[in-house]
């Protein structure tokens, strides 16, 4: 009785007028993940019956932005801009991991250096964009291999001019993503990725937000999001090739992201999408303070603070970190 009865509400949903229709603006960004095939098999509208109105932008914080005037009520953002928001105030929670960033961003010593490891990098120049989840990778890394930020000449560039530079060989090192990462790695020798340096403890992460009145009035909705999701990362995880040879599908990421659809296949490779089982648990958004992106956003907020980009850290980001919608769809 109770399937029957949710299918005739959905059947009702879908037939209501347009003016009767509950309309939704959700913010994304270019990243090349699964997600984009759900956006345009406007799956979620048929089961919902919601309007989505998608905005693109062009960065997390303009989507934080965003969000906070009341123009969205859910959105994509990097690590970064999600523990920024959080530390300011804003009402929103993080209730799905969309990629973990893994090998899609990368500490890369240039041919010819004499740098072999992290270490190695002392009294070298080393080039990243500040206050972004390379730059907090990157003091990381070398945190890790026992150097101070001092230790080496970090340097400030946007990866256009870090491309640049590589190119000029006025730098020795880069922490960057692609487009930049890729002319690195050519004339260059990767010394550990995100995905690595995750798996040590601190993690980076492109995570979907989502206001918290929003989430309490709407869980149906937000249900069908998440499963329609968790359903696209497992299908792509279980053959990315078969999934990344699709015309449609490429046609889709390509369309909604703005990559060329050559490059798809190969810049999803270097993410990691995790299934819906791992999202609930501790190792990303369950497990309360000791969970995975409670601690990542905690990390992210100490090295932002630190950078002068907010004011305070949050005594507990598991707060802002929502695991019942992925433990719904792990079922």
């Amino acid at each position: 009785m109770k399937r029957l009865l949710a299918g005739i509400a959905l059947m009702a949903a879908a037939s209501l007028p347009a003016w009767a229709q509950k309309t939704v603006t959700f913010a994304y960004q270019d990243m090349v993940v699964p997600f984009r095939w759900v956006q345009q098999s406007g799956e979620i509208e048929k089961a919902t019956g919601y309007k989505i109105n998608w905005r693109q932008f062009g960065g997390g914080g303009d989507v934080i932005r965003a969000m906070a005037s009341g123009d969205v009520q859910l959105g994509e953002a990097g690590s970064a801009p999600v523990a920024t928001a959080i530390s300011q105030g804003l009402d929103v929670e993080l209730f799905w991991i969309l990629d973990d960033i893994g090998a899609a961003e990368a500490l890369v010593a240039r041919d010819g250096s004499n740098i072999k490891t992290v270490a190695d990098l002392k009294g070298k120049k080393v080039a990243t964009p500040f206050v972004s989840t390379s730059h907090f990778h990157l003091l990381y890394a070398m945190e890790l291999a026992g150097l101070k930020p001092t230790d080496a000449q970090v340097l400030n560039m946007r990866p256009p001019e870090i491309a640049a530079a590589w190119a000029r060989g006025d730098i020795d090192a880069t922490f960057i993503w692609d487009p930049a990462l890729d002319t690195a790695k050519k004339t260059g020798k990767v010394l550990v990725t995100s995905g690595e340096l995750c798996k040590k403890g601190k993690c980076t992460f492109d995570g979907l937000i989502v206001s918290k009145k929003f989430a309490a009035e709407n869980a149906a909705f937000m249900t069908a999001l998440v499963k329609a999701i968790a359903k696209a990362d497992a299908d792509y995880r279980a053959n990315p090739a078969a999934w990344a040879g699709d015309k449609d599908k490429l046609a889709a990421v390509a369309k909604w992201s703005g990559a060329k659809p050559a490059d798809v296949a190969g810049a999803m490779a270097l993410y990691a999408f995790p299934s819906a089982a791992e999202q609930a648990s501790a190792t990303w958004l369950g497990g309360g303070a000791a969970g995975g992106a409670a601690k990542a956003l905690t990390e992210t907020a100490k090295f932002l603070k630190d950078q002068g980009r907010i004011q305070q850290v949050s005594p507990d980001y598991s707060k802002s970190v929502n695991p019942a919608f992925a433990q719904g769809a792990a079922k």
